[in-house]
């Protein structure tokens, strides 16, 4: 600068004090793709658009139906059907009840039933922060029929063409953090194994995210032969990636939806004659229970709004209002992945990337369909054969439900075994990959080198003062290497490379504790 002073004055030269730094990517973005009540705002249509949202207000700006005026009944933004079907006898599965001596079971009609609307409630619940949103279609066409008492739930409008698409949309986008599919279980087995296996390999292409997998048949597990859906599980996940997934078992009993969400109109497609014939045979059968079926028929006849109608049916039949808390149990059952997206945001938020999202309860679950024991729990954390491991979500007396496990699906790796070492290393792989991009087309000589080295050396201290890197000092928990014949050849040089070698010891959680004891034998003196 001296040599350019030719006029006398007051000169001033700024130095750069702080070298650059590494700028921590976020840890808990998920991208939930699947269907939607709705997407557009405005005359601008998003659906098939990776959309970013920060809040469950946002998401219902964009991909539900608009508030209705009062005193309307507000559009419900999930429309399940459920039918009660007489049986012969009492059903030996699934959720049924007796009314006037007769065993009635309570079935949907499948193509009714999506995961998605409530999968996005129960995140914000436990957590959830940012997301992205993949709104591949509306709600489909209900069939007017039940599936069959037993059989696996399929909903024929979820398609596995428009889910694989939707995911194929997140190449992308590299914020992303996790990928959920919570209408994956209504495909078919083979459908939903196709689309996991899209799932692994696009994470282990990307590096960026990992899967949150669902088991079809976790809604009603048959307390003997639950281990065949585990078994069709692990045959359809392949592979590929197996480190980038991990699943959770068996599907969680919630509180998400109320009973303002489900009325009259939610069973027997609508059909009130059906639901007259069972509350007008029932013990508890009134006259005002009539009246109010009555206007329900004709509502030209009445300025009550539907929600007012429900209420009054809920007070005056006890039948009813036990047959909409039936009701509501079903519908509340929901596969966990959405509720563990929440609870890595908060555990992410709390204690860090690296702490495992395990031995947490989950906000706004109250139940789960199988109990599981600890001997059961042998046969999904450890598979000799294929090493695809499960979590398992479990009660316990005294404490309440629990996520109880931390494991991939590539189980049986020394390396890759934990759902927080995978994602640890995705943090810092995408961390430093995203710092170093300011180094492109630098000079590739000593400079360079050192001064990527003190930025990757900065970051990681950081991270170890955090207590997310093991060892009782800075140099035990990481090592950086850059430079001539240390990480690069000549020729790499001369060709423009530049080799960063960067070792860390990560944190395995304490998944079995072992206490051993033995007897002392004191001798009198």
């Amino acid at each position: 600068m001296t040599a350019k002073l030719k006029t006398p004055g007051v000169y001033i030269k700024e130095l750069n004090a702080f070298p650059n730094g590494v700028t921590q990517v976020e840890t808990a973005v998920p991208a939930f793709v699947g269907y939607t009540p709705q997407a557009s705002l405005d005359g601008e249509s998003y659906f098939n658009v990776p959309t970013k949202i920060t809040s469950f207000a946002a998401f219902q700006a964009l991909f539900c139906y608009p508030e209705t005026p009062a005193p309307a009944t507000p559009k419900k933004q999930y429309y399940p059907e459920y039918y009660l079907i007489k049986q012969q006898q009492e059903p030996d599965k699934g959720n049924y009840m007796k009314i006037a001596g007769n065993f009635y079971a309570i079935l949907p009609d499948p193509n009714t039933i999506y995961y998605m609307y409530n999968s996005i409630r129960i995140f914000y619940e436990n957590g959830g922060g940012a997301a992205y949103i993949v709104s591949v279609g509306t709600y489909g066409a209900p069939s007017k029929k039940t599936m069959r008492l037993g059989d696996q739930m399929v909903n024929l409008n979820v398609r596995l063409n428009d889910l694989q698409n939707g995911v194929a949309l997140l190449k992308k986008e590299t914020e992303p953090t996790m990928y959920i599919c919570p209408d994956a279980t209504l495909l078919s087995v083979a459908n939903n194994g196709a689309l996991m296996q899209t799932m692994l390999l696009q994470n282990s292409e990307m590096q960026t995210a990992i899967s949150i997998f669902d088991v079809i048949g976790g809604r009603n597990p048959d307390p003997l032969f639950y281990t065949d859906n585990i078994e069709n599980f692990r045959n359809n996940t392949g592979v590929q990636g197996l480190s980038y997934g991990c699943a959770y078992y068996p599907f969680i009993g919630t509180t998400i939806m109320q009973q303002s969400d489900m009325d009259f109109t939610n069973l027997f497609g609508g059909d009130i004659k059906a639901l007259e014939s069972i509350l007008l045979a029932a013990s508890d059968a009134n006259e005002k229970t009539s009246e109010i079926l009555k206007i329900i028929q004709n509502p030209k006849d009445s300025d009550w709004t539907t929600a007012q109608l429900n209420t009054a049916l809920l007070h005056a039949s006890t039948t009813y209002s036990l047959i909409i808390s039936q009701v509501l149990e079903e519908a509340n059952m929901l596969p966990p992945s959405g509720a563990m997206a929440g609870v890595i945001t908060r555990t992410d938020n709390q204690e860090g990337v690296w702490k495992a999202p395990a031995n947490t309860s989950i906000v706004s679950v109250v139940s789960l369909p199988i109990k599981l024991s600890s001997e059961q729990q042998q046969g999904l954390n450890v598979d000799d054969v294929s090493g695809k491991s499960i979590n398992a979500i479990r009660v316990f007396n005294g404490i309440g439900i629990l996520i109880w496990g931390a494991r991939t699906l590539d189980g049986n790796s020394d390396e890759w075994r934990y759902i927080a070492v995978r994602r640890t290393l995705i943090f810092l792989e995408q961390s430093c990959k995203l710092a170093t991009k300011g180094y492109v087309f630098e000079a590739n000589n000593t400079n360079t080198w050192k001064a990527v080295k003190g930025m990757m050396n900065n970051f990681l201290a950081s991270m170890w003062r955090q207590g997310g890197l093991i060892g009782s000092r800075v140099e035990e928990a990481f090592f950086v290497k850059c430079g001539l014949n240390e990480t690069m050849t000549s020729q790499e040089i001369v060709d423009g490379i530049i080799i960063v070698q960067v070792g860390v010891a990560l944190l395995h959680p304490a998944e079995f504790i072992v206490f051993s004891f033995e007897q002392e034998m004191k001798i009198a003196n």
